[in-house]
């Protein structure tokens, strides 16, 4: 691909890059400090409603 010569959206200055967008400066600040840290959420076992009842022809005696 080609590179494009435009101007970054943050810092206004001139880019040539593959991609519009931030240019590498940015993006690296932006790296720093919007970066979240990944972590592990655990999730409660899914536990039905009370309100639900068992199926009538199920529960039909003969």
């Amino acid at each position: 691909m080609e590179l494009m010569s435009f101007t970054c959206p943050r810092c206004t200055s001139e880019v040539s890059a593959r991609f519009y967008g931030p240019c590498d400066d940015c993006r690296t600040q932006l790296r720093a400090t919007l970066r979240g840290v990944a972590r592990n959420i655990e999730v409660a076992e899914y536990e039905p409603k009370m309100n639900v009842t068992p199926n009538a022809v199920a529960l039909k005696d003969d």
